[in-house]
Formats: structure tokens, C-alpha cells, sequence
């Protein structure tokens, strides 16, 4: 006979949990208490929220299941953010929710909520454990459903009473889900269909996404684009899934992609989608998108070929295999006429921006922390102007080294997701470039990392706004700056108060970063901005550095929202 409690315990060593993220509460005290002598690493987190994020970098960075235990009611609804962020990114991620006794479910209890009935639209799957006979099998479950097919979050909700009960059900050995049966092997007649159009195209274009990634093909990616010479864009999350040192690489497409990539997908006469999902950044206006190409689409996930792009190809099923059965079959191609226009766009058209002011500019920051590193550390991300700068100027050669929330776009995902990624990969120097607004929401996780001894490094763009919400007021709003601006010491409401000096920015991340027993350092010039980076990379400590960056940089190219991709904005000159 085994409690509930004792169950999870087994289902989660069974499952190769190592590391678990999370805050106790009322409801999971007899966890916790048995958490106390088991073989796993325990994070405690200082928001619920902050846990999940932690649990998504780690899956991300690591490919495995991230794992976090929270308590019931508001625990279990602060972890809504991190689930919908990992739901929408695939990303597999088990939360562990506590519940009121099941006799006193739906009785408005203390810290009850419904929280399958809140989590369902932001899970791939959850459960409310009714009987601890269940509950081996539940727990096999959610580890094979998250990690398997298109990966994704699920929520297991166990009642206290069902923690405490006993029961003879044995943990699975297998797990077999009626109904649920992914595709992993492609369709050989869809594949065959595939290689006869790559050979016969003359202008193709490989458009990878983040299920690549997931499905670690970035090797296969490589050598198919490689053998036929097929350039290669990515989007934001299928960045590094293919080397952007290669003269093949066009680099991120879409609505602040480069020029190269986005004329690309205006002229090609093929374009193969490998775990991408046609995401509405990335198209701009469909009725324009590639409106010369024959589609292809390779996706584990059926339900979304033809979702938002009509498909001509559709291949299912997992996208490494698929690619190893197509390769064979792909003829070997020069394709000069088009490697010689996609040279000549990326001549005239690089990644630029004005290095002429006295100001310190977010690019440069970017550029030096790539060439600090050597394009060999994991980059993860904040959300706004920073997440772009960072797709655009740092090169990324390795899968799982670029770690950013993409279809939530979630600021605070930062910070916590880099002490997961550090955590599952020690051996990897981590970065969390961020923004002044997105480091604000959830830096008190920065504790975490000091507590923990993870040594992240947190660079923090400080312009003194919400900055891309700023850039859509100059560009589009007449320079109305509604509630953008941020941290002024000693603004009001009184608009003829002068400016303050940018370095009397609120509030102070160097003393902020002090108090929670990190380094904390401050960049106010480019000459600084080496050496900073240096002491801080060297630091055995997490560390903080504030750049006070140009209040008024944009992200360019830009598309507006509503335009196809050759319309862009390349600067406000």
C-alpha cells in the first residue's frame, strides 16, 4: 500500500525528474513533507509564476520535462502566465497544483479555485484526481502527454484528501492513451511529393520554426539545406536551429526579420516550413505572404497545416524523421541565380543602425556580449524592444541557446527562465538580456539564483520606457507617450518639470541587485560597456548590469502591422 503523496513521489523519480520548482501552501504540506527526504533538487521560488517560468526554461534549455509543485487557489492561479507562455511556445512543462479536500470542492473553500477549469484552455491536457487509484497512472500520464507529440504544459490537481489516501495501483511501465496517438512517421508518398518539388524549384526557401527545434533536428535541417542549397530563415524561436554564421542563412523573418529574409519569401517558388506555424508576426498580411510560392508543411501537429496559410504539401509527423527519409530523395543543386540574389539583397540590406550619436546604443551592447561569448552561451530573453535587438545581433549556431517567450510574449519570462536554463545546463554560461520594464516583473526570482548559486548574468537595456510601446506611439501615435515612461526621479504629474539625468533612472537596478546579494554594475558610455561585460561574465556571482541606453532607439526593419513583407519601415529618416 502507498499514500497518494508517495505515488507522485515514485511517478515523478519514474518520470527522471531531477529538479522540481515551486512554493508551499496548505494544501501540499504532506508533499512537501515527504519532498523533504526525496532525491530531488528543490527551487524555491518567490512567485508561482516565477516557477513555471523556471520549470519552461529548463525543459527549453535542456529538452526534457520542467516540473513545478504549487499549492491550491492562488498558488495554483499565479501559475496561468507560465502555462499559457509554455502552451504557446510547446514547451513540456508538469505543474503539480494542490486542492481542497474533495468533499469541500465547489463549497467556496479557503484557497479553493477551479483550477482545471481555469488552466484548461492554456494546457494540452489536465486533471483533477478524484480516487488515489488513479493517480499513478495520471502522473505517467502527464509526463508522456507533455513530452510527446506536440510537447506542451499539463496540470495535475490533487486534492488533499486524495494525497493522504492509500492504494494498491502500481506506477505504469508503459503508457497507453486511447485516442491519443501522434504521428511521428511522415506519409511516404507526401515526402516523395516533397523531394520531386524541391528538385524541380528553382528559388526554394526552408522556413524552420521552433518545432525543429523540439524535435531536434537541426542536424537533419542542415544537411538538407546544405546538400540542395536551399537558404535557410528562421523565426524567432527556431533561431540556432540552423548555424547563422552559413552563407545560406538569411536569418529571422517576419515583422522585425531582415530584408533578405522577407524578400526572400516574396520570391520564392518553394517554400518548406519545417515546425513553424505561419504565426501572424511572421506572415504580415497573408493575402501577400510568399505570393509566388508552392507551400510545403512539416508539423507533428495536423491541426495546424492550413490553419493560417492554405498548404499545398502537408507532411505529419515528427519533423526528425521526416527530414531523414526526405533528404535521400533531394537532389544535389547549385541554384546560382538565386544564391547570387540572395547575396546581393544581403549586401545592400545587413542588419544596421546609427552609430554616430554620443549615445550608447542597445545594438552595440548586443554586438559585444556575441563577441565576449563568441556566440557560445544561452540567451534568453525579456519581451520588447531588447528580444528583437537580441534576434538581430547576436548570431546563434547551436539549437537550445536562444530562450525567449514568442507566441504570449510575456515580460518577467526573462530572468526566471534563465535560472532554469543554468540549472539544467551548469555547464553554459547563461545571459538574460532584458529591459527596464520586463526586468521589474519578476525580479525578486534573482534571490533565487543567489540562494541557489546560479551564476546568471542579467543585462538590463535601461531606456526609460516601455520601449516598444513607445516606438508604436512615435511611429503611429504622433509621440503621444501614454504610459511609457518609466522611473523618473522626481516627475509627477507636472509636465514642466525638466527632465532628470538618465542615470537617476528608478528604480536603482545596481542597488536592487545589491540587496538581493548579486553584483551589481552600471554602464553609462560604450567605452564602458567591455570591460563591464567582462568583470561581470567573470563573476562567480549573478550579476546585474544596467546599460543606460538611448531613450528613443527603435527596432528596424519594421512592418507595420497589416502590411506584406516588402513593405518595411528601414528607419524613421
Amino acid at each position: 500500500m502507498r499514500t497518494g503523496v508517495e505515488c507522485l513521489m515514485d511517478g515523478l523519480k519514474k518520470a527522471g525528474v531531477k529538479t522540481i520548482f515551486g512554493l508551499p501552501g496548505g494544501s501540499v504540506l504532506d508533499i512537501f513533507d515527504k519532498l523533504y527526504t526525496a532525491p530531488f533538487e528543490f527551487v524555491l521560488t518567490r512567485h508561482e509564476q516565477g516557477a513555471t517560468h523556471m520549470a519552461d526554461g529548463y525543459a527549453r534549455a535542456t529538452g526534457q520535462v520542467g516540473c513545478c509543485l504549487v499549492t491550491s487557489g492562488p498558488g495554483a492561479t499565479n501559475t496561468v502566465t507560465g502555462l499559457a507562455t509554455a502552451y504557446m511556445d510547446s514547451i513540456p512543462v508538469v505543474c503539480i497544483s494542490g486542492q481542497v479536500p474533495s468533499s469541500m470542492i465547489g463549497n467556496d473553500a479557503f484557497q479553493e479555485a477551479d483550477t482545471t477549469g481555469i488552466t484548461r484552455p492554456v494546457t494540452k491536457h489536465n486533471y483533477l484526481v478524484r480516487n488515489v487509484d488513479d493517480l499513478p497512472r495520471i502522473i505517467a500520464e502527464a509526463f508522456h502527454i507533455a513530452g510527446t507529440g506536440r510537447p506542451g504544459p499539463v496540470l495535475v490537481d490533487i486534492p488533499k484528501d486524495v494525497q493522504r489516501a492509500s492504494t494498491k495501483a502500481p506506477t505504469p511501465d508503459e503508457v497507453k492513451i486511447r485516442g491519443y496517438n501522434p504521428t511521428i512517421e511522415g506519409h511516404p508518398k507526401q515526402i516523395a511529393r516533397l523531394a520531386e518539388a524541391i528538385n524541380k524549384s528553382k528559388k526554394p526557401l526552408l522556413y524552420v520554426g521552433g518545432g525543429a527545434i523540439l524535435s531536434n533536428a537541426a542536424e537533419e535541417v542542415t544537411a538538407l539545406a546544405r546538400k540542395a542549397n536551399i537558404p535557410v530563415t528562421t523565426t524567432l524561436l527556431g533561431l540556432g536551429c540552423f548555424p547563422e554564421t552559413d552563407p545560406l542563412a538569411l536569418r529571422m523573418l517576419g515583422m522585425h526579420g531582415s530584408v533578405t529574409a522577407n524578400y526572400a519569401t516574396h520570391h520564392c517558388d518553394l517554400m518548406v516550413s519545417v515546425g513553424a506555424r505561419f504565426d501572424d508576426r511572421v506572415t504580415g498580411k497573408i493575402s501577400e505572404f510568399a505570393p509566388r510560392a508552392e507551400i510545403a508543411h512539416i508539423d507533428i501537429d495536423p491541426s495546424a497545416i492550413s490553419k493560417s496559410v492554405p498548404v499545398d504539401i502537408p507532411v505529419v509527423g515528427d519533423a526528425k524523421n521526416i527530414l531523414r527519409n526526405l533528404i535521400p530523395q533531394v537532389e544535389a543543386k547549385e541554384r546560382k541565380e538565386w544564391l547570387d540574389q540572395i547575396a546581393a539583397w544581403k549586401a545592400k540590406y545587413p542588419f544596421t543602425y546609427d552609430q554616430k550619436g554620443s549615445g550608447l546604443m542597445p545594438q552595440y551592447v548586443i554586438e559585444q556580449i556575441y563577441a565576449l561569448t563568441k556566440g557560445d552561451a544561452i540567451i534568453v530573453t525579456e519581451v520588447g524592444q531588447h528580444q528583437m535587438w537580441s534576434a538581430q545581433y547576436y548570431q546563434y549556431t547551436q539549437p537550445r541557446t536562444f530562450i525567449s517567450s514568442g507566441g504570449l510574449g510575456t515580460m518577467g519570462f526573462g530572468l526566471p527562465a534563465a535560472i532554469g536554463a543554468r540549472m539544467g545546463r551548469p555547464d553554459k554560461l547563461v545571459v538574460d538580456i532584458s529591459g527596464d520594464g520586463s526586468a521589474q516583473m519578476n525580479f525578486q526570482e534573482l534571490v533565487v539564483a543567489v540562494e541557489h548559486q546560479v551564476p546568471i548574468k542579467v543585462v538590463i537595456l535601461n531606456n526609460g520606457h516601455l520601449g516598444m510601446v513607445r516606438q508604436w506611439q512615435e511611429m503611429f501615435y504622433h509621440k503621444q507617450y501614454s504610459a511609457t515612461r518609466l522611473g523618473r526621479r522626481g516627475r509627477g504629474k507636472n509636465e514642466n518639470i525638466p527632465e532628470p539625468a538618465a542615470d537617476s533612472y528608478l528604480p536603482d537596478f545596481v542597488k536592487l541587485a545589491e540587496a538581493h546579494g548579486a553584483l551589481g554594475l552600471r554602464v553609462k558610455t560604450r567605452a564602458e560597456v567591455i570591460p563591464t561585460l567582462e568583470k561581470a561574465f567573470a563573476s562567480e556571482l549573478p550579476a546585474v548590469v544596467e546599460c543606460l541606453v538611448e531613450p528613443e532607439a527603435n527596432v528596424y526593419p519594421m512592418v507595420p502591422a497589416g502590411a506584406s513583407l516588402t513593405e518595411m519601415i528601414q528607419s524613421m529618416a
